[in-house]
């Protein structure tokens, strides 16, 4: 059983401990002592890294019988050996903060809404609370408001250990997932949980905790929020993106949501109008893509290589399809190709979706469609090969 100095001191940083065995894990050698300040990864917090002795850990898990294995690289170490190690303090710091923030955040929704926390995930750059029920963006920032107050009353974070027995008649926040001696995570005066994570000694080190964003998850909701570090250097990101917005658009940070909606309003105004000309322009080569068509029975057969994308592609498809008795295969001269196959309402026997078959089975490549029209992309193949194909796709049932 190994010591966890973390339990008692989260912020211990160094420790002497002895070697107990070296062992491998998932092909990584791994060292087991008989006491450690290295956090290993468990209730949603991650592992702790560091130096130990020289080798770098670089990963901390907790193993079964009650012993911590750390992972390192870098150097030799034997059983019976007097080691030193050293925690990656930053990391383990920020860890902290996030993991108090959370049980705030958990107590503040659970008292002002009734939301429970079902469970929490720590990640690299943001953390997340998966609440039983959905609330409204309101409750949301009732919840962050209330949560930040506790944080800058600056309350102590206490630890304390107490058995089943004990444990029952206190107002734990939820029902602890073991028995035994269970350590309990106390901030004053506003929330008891048990956990085995690291925590600050006190709320005000947490800094500030910000919602970032929210969702439907599986019947309640999925809360991201960072706390201390994390919410300055999201601000940080959140200020330069926004400074280089407005300098674009020269606008005021206040206006630049109605500059984007006056954007998007233009866009789709300049692409319908687009569409316009594009249908116009396709009219005109219509009738000369039609007219280079080979005649064979039951309609003229236009196959013809175009430098546009899928919808110019389709415009032009369509506008000769529009004329009756005419069979049409488009080809862009890009690669991979993109192809699009049309006929007349009047033209029996050729189904457009099924010329596109044929290619994509030669080609590859994904498509689909109707009879009348269908389309496919990224087809391996020039251009004149496409098209050859789609010739032989379309002859036999022409003539047949």
């Amino acid at each position: 059983m190994t010591e966890r100095l973390y339990y008692h001191d989260p912020f211990l940083q160094a420790f002497d401990a002895r070697v107990e065995r070296v062992d491998s894990h998932a092909g990584r050698t791994s060292v087991t002592l008989d006491r450690t300040a290295f956090y290993p990864t468990s209730g949603g917090q991650p592992f702790d890294t560091g130096r130990l002795a020289g080798a770098a850990v670089v990963d901390v898990v907790d193993q079964d019988d009650g012993t911590i294995a750390h992972v390192v690289e870098g150097a030799t170490l034997h059983a019976g050996q007097q080691v030193h190690g050293e925690i990656d303090w930053p990391r383990r710091f920020d860890h902290m903060q996030q993991h108090t923030g959370q049980h705030v955040l958990s107590a503040a929704f659970d008292k002002l809404c009734g939301a429970r926390t079902v469970s929490f995930h720590l990640g690299a750059e943001v953390s997340t609370i998966d609440l039983a029920q959905e609330l409204s963006p309101a409750d949301l920032a009732r919840g962050a408001a209330e949560a930040n107050r506790i944080v800058w009353e600056d309350r102590s974070v206490g630890i304390r250990f107490v058995d089943a027995e004990e444990a029952a008649k206190l107002p734990l926040r939820k029902e602890p997932v073991r028995g035994g001696t269970l350590r309990l995570i106390d901030v004053d005066g506003f929330d008891l949980s048990a956990c085995g994570g690291t925590h600050v000694a006190r709320t005000g080190a947490i800094g500030i905790i910000a919602v970032a964003a929210w969702e439907r998850f599986k019947g309640g909701q999925r809360i991201e929020f960072v706390c201390g570090g994390r919410a300055l250097r999201r601000f940080d990101a959140l200020r330069d993106a926004m400074t280089a917005s407005v300098r674009l658009l020269s606008v005021l940070p206040a206006e630049l949501p109605a500059a984007i909606q006056r954007m998007q309003a233009d866009a789709k105004d300049q692409k319908r109008a687009l569409s316009a000309v594009q249908t116009e322009l396709a009219a005109f080569q219509a009738e000369d893509l039609a007219a280079s068509g080979e005649a064979a029975p039951p309609g003229r057969v236009v196959l013809r290589a175009i430098d546009t994308d899928a919808n110019g592609l389709k415009a032009l498809a369509t506008a000769v399809s529009a004329k009756p008795g005419n069979i049409v295969v488009l080809v862009s001269t890009s690669r991979p190709a993109l192809v699009v196959a049309a006929r007349s309402a009047d033209v029996a026997g050729v189904s457009a979706q099924q010329i596109v078959v044929a290619l994509t089975a030669r080609f590859g490549g994904r498509g689909g469609g109707r009879p009348e029209l269908a389309q496919a992309g990224g087809l391996d193949g020039d251009a004149d090969a496409v098209l050859a194909v789609a010739r032989d796709a379309i002859l036999p049932r022409a003539t047949s």
